[in-house]
């Protein structure tokens, strides 16, 4: 299927054929080039319709930061040991309140039985997040990774988004190096970049109530950086954010990374719109005041994903991988993602179940997610979080 019938297919396509309003050939040119783009040529570049040349200007430097042959994935399951939060965010149709009917806790032989599912499935990695949850403790969690890596040695612990951390921190009433040293004592390999939604506090303070804001969300990662520790960042965009404020995000992104080299990659989602609001907690007596109904707010399509994914790539010159995100666009524009600056198809995602409460469900099989690298001209290769290669290499071949 051509681009055009999958924009068509995948709606907004009118920004294709809407006037170019802006030159943007220096800037891409300049990115191309190895040139480090300022927040004003990022904005530009997110004002520019010209899908093409900025994709064909991500593939570029895609290719400068990976000029093997390869295009990587991962086998992971996504286990949510909880459900109870204490934060609000207008987007969340996952989360439920303390004494909900629908609350839980995993006990330990469930996440041990869907761990073992993981590894059974080659899998190497288990992507470990919950909510908010105000009466667990640091010692909770800390039992939980030891018995988790006493039974499962092999399997790296990707676990617990900055503000699941930030929460133990204070809740715990410790530093936060204290916390995540005894945590990465404990077991937990590596951070996911769940939570990061816009890093602007504007934005952060309309859709989420209780949640750590922006200089928290970062200060978790450079901590655990500084501790040796690796993460992903992440970027949800399209809801109630300015232009602006997407550069503005990348460029704290790019900062941190400047200081700290801890970011291994960088995947970015359209917001998804629950089918429903969420239905608890939108009176004064369950806490919630103000907010968007984040129901309300249009999913941006296939044409801005792509589009803000490859001038991601352009802009964040120092963080190494992207990832392609499959798991909210779908099977064709994920496969897309390859030539607009990504160089990973993410994670087979044996499981998800927050995208998929909010009513977006993609799931392909480990033979559609090769296939899909292999069709856009790449050899298959399966990863871990650090990016090391799992499987043996094959034959030499080139990138047709």
């Amino acid at each position: 299927m051509s681009l055009i019938a999958i924009l068509i297919e995948h709606g907004n396509l009118q920004p294709m054929i809407t006037a170019i309003e802006n030159d943007i050939s220096t800037i891409l040119e300049k990115a191309v080039a190895g040139e480090r783009l300022t927040s004003e040529e990022g904005v530009a570049l997110l004002k520019s319709h010209d899908l093409a040349a900025i994709g064909q200007a991500a593939d570029a430097v895609t290719r400068r930061f990976h000029p093997e042959p390869f295009r990587t994935y991962n086998i992971d399951r996504n286990i949510n040991y909880s459900n109870v939060c204490s934060a609000v965010c207008d987007f969340c149709a996952f989360y439920r309140p303390v004494g909900h009917d629908e609350a839980y806790v995993l006990t330990e032989e469930v996440l041990y039985n869907k761990i073992q599912e993981t590894v059974d499935l080659g899998g190497d990695q288990i992507l470990l997040q919950g909510g908010l949850h105000p009466q667990l403790s640091l010692e909770w969690y800390e039992d939980l990774l030891r018995g988790m890596k006493e039974k499962f040695p092999q399997v790296n612990i990707h676990g617990f988004s900055p503000p699941e951390l930030w929460h133990f921190h204070k809740i715990s009433k410790l530093p936060l190096e204290t916390v995540l040293q005894r945590l990465m004592d404990a077991g937990l390999g590596s951070l996911p970049g769940g939570g990061g939604e816009i890093l602007v506090d504007r934005v952060r303070k309309q859709i989420t109530r209780g949640k750590v804001l922006s200089d928290g969300w970062l200060e978790v990662n450079r901590v655990w950086h500084q501790l040796g520790g690796k993460s992903t960042c992440t970027m949800m965009f399209g809801h109630v954010e300015t232009l602006e404020e997407r550069i503005e995000h990348l460029e704290r992104l790019r900062q941190l990374q400047d200081e700290s080299n801890g970011f291994t990659a960088f995947i970015c989602w359209t917001h998804q719109p629950p089918e429903e609001a969420p239905w608890f907690g939108r009176d004064a007596e369950q806490g919630r005041s103000g907010g968007v109904d984040m129901s309300d707010v249009p999913s941006a399509g296939a044409f801005e994903y792509l589009k803000t994914q490859a001038i991601a790539r352009l802009y964040l010159d120092n963080i190494p991988n992207i990832q392609s995100s499959w798991v909210t666009q779908g099977e064709k524009v994920g496969q897309l993602a390859l030539f607009f600056g990504a160089n990973d198809m993410g994670s087979l995602m044996i499981e998800e179940n927050v995208v998929a409460q909010a009513g977006t469900v993609f799931q392909l099989s480990l033979e559609t997610i090769r296939r899909c690298i292999t069709d856009s001209g790449y050899i298959p290769r399966q990863r871990n979080v650090f990016y090391d290669y799992l499987d043996e290499a094959p034959a030499t071949s080139t990138v047709s």
